[in-house]
């Protein structure tokens, strides 16, 4: 349930020069107010419907559906059953992703995040949505961790807007890309930008190298509007979805 007296400003359209990972608002909140860059998620999500009014409401975010319409559709044409998946939803965040893959009609769903108030958020707002849930670092897991996000024997993998800028390295797409079976679903967006030439977060490195050696066999790619920047220009994605198949040794890990 939203907090009682939210009040989100945003700032001027004539204020430009910020970066998408310098975006920031005003919150109000029963009367007091403070200043949380959008990036800054663990602030974010504890304070309930302040995710879905900045980026859904305000900004118009369209990824968590089309990344999973995407996989739904590859489904539909390969003539395969969703309920035979048992996802991983890594950056789960509060769950919006997750909601959107129980209405595809997975069989099994764990999520994954790095922050705490991540699953305390999924939790509260979408309760009974995951089977698991853990708030865990995927580079340095244990084994306790490791038992849990394998024990519904995964065979697709989800990561929406959690690529890039500082949320998540490549070396935790790529743990979780190896904990997928062979043959399970890939389904992923990222900044268009991200998959240029001067990309200087690993994210091209990696996937190109998982699409050369033959670990990654895309199905899908289509660029799109993920959401508006805080002055209201486009800012593009690119939705991906594939297969993980059999490398036989020739997929060299990129650090």
């Amino acid at each position: 349930m939203p907090t009682t007296d939210l009040t989100v400003t945003f700032p001027s359209t004539a204020e430009r020069g910020l970066d998408q990972d310098e975006e920031w608002c005003r919150v109000r909140i029963d009367g007091r107010e403070r200043t949380i860059r959008f990036h800054d998620y663990h602030e974010i999500y504890d304070v309930p419907g302040l995710y879905e009014r900045i980026f859904h409401d305000h900004l118009e975010c369209r990824s968590p559906a089309e990344v999973v319409g995407l996989l739904g559709e590859r489904l539909r044409a390969d003539r395969a059953d969703p309920a035979q998946l048992s996802v991983l939803d890594v950056g789960a965040g509060n769950g919006i992703v997750g909601q959107e893959l129980r209405a595809l009609g997975v069989r099994a769903l764990v999520g994954v995040d790095i922050l705490p108030q991540a699953a305390a958020a999924a939790a509260r707002d979408r309760p009974g949505v995951y089977d698991d849930y853990l708030a865990c670092d995927l580079t340095a897991l244990t084994d306790d961790e490791r038992r849990r996000l394998g024990a519904e024997a995964p065979n697709c993998l989800t990561t929406v807007a959690a690529l890039g800028f500082d949320d998540m390295p490549p070396e935790a797409f790529q743990a979780a890309y190896d904990m997928v079976a062979d043959d399970g679903w890939i389904a992923f967006n990222i900044k268009a930008d991200f998959l240029d030439a001067e990309d200087p977060t690993g994210f091209r490195r990696l996937i190109a190298e998982l699409v050369r050696s033959g670990a990654l066999e895309v199905s899908d790619r289509r660029q799109y509007r993920h959401r508006l920047s805080i002055h209201r220009d486009p800012l593009d994605y690119v939705a991906v979805v594939g297969r993980k198949r059999p490398h036989g040794g020739r997929f060299r890990r990129v650090a």
